[in-house]
């Protein structure tokens, strides 16, 4: 998953302004798998059934925000808690 380093200095958490990173691979096969189980849920509280390509971790770890055909979906309620 490519994010350009000029766009990913800029993002930041919605909710918080914290900076956000590139998720691992291996945090997001972890995920995936979760997904695959039906064990994740966004903070809207509706199931992810989808498997995430890519996503934008917050710099304290607690949330990651997917990114969709290479676009990051910075929405508060599509975030999935990681802690």
């Amino acid at each position: 998953m490519m994010i350009d380093k000029e766009l990913l200095d800029i993002l930041a958490c919605p909710e918080t302004k914290e900076p956000v990173h590139l998720a691992e691979p291996e945090m997001l096969a972890a995920l995936n798998d979760r997904i695959e189980r039906g064990e994740v849920k966004n903070r809207a509280g509706k199931t992810v059934e989808a498997k995430i390509d890519g996503g934008l971790v917050r710099e304290d770890g607690a949330y990651l925000y997917p990114i969709e055909d290479e676009i990051p979906i910075m929405l508060i309620d599509e975030a999935i808690a990681l802690k």
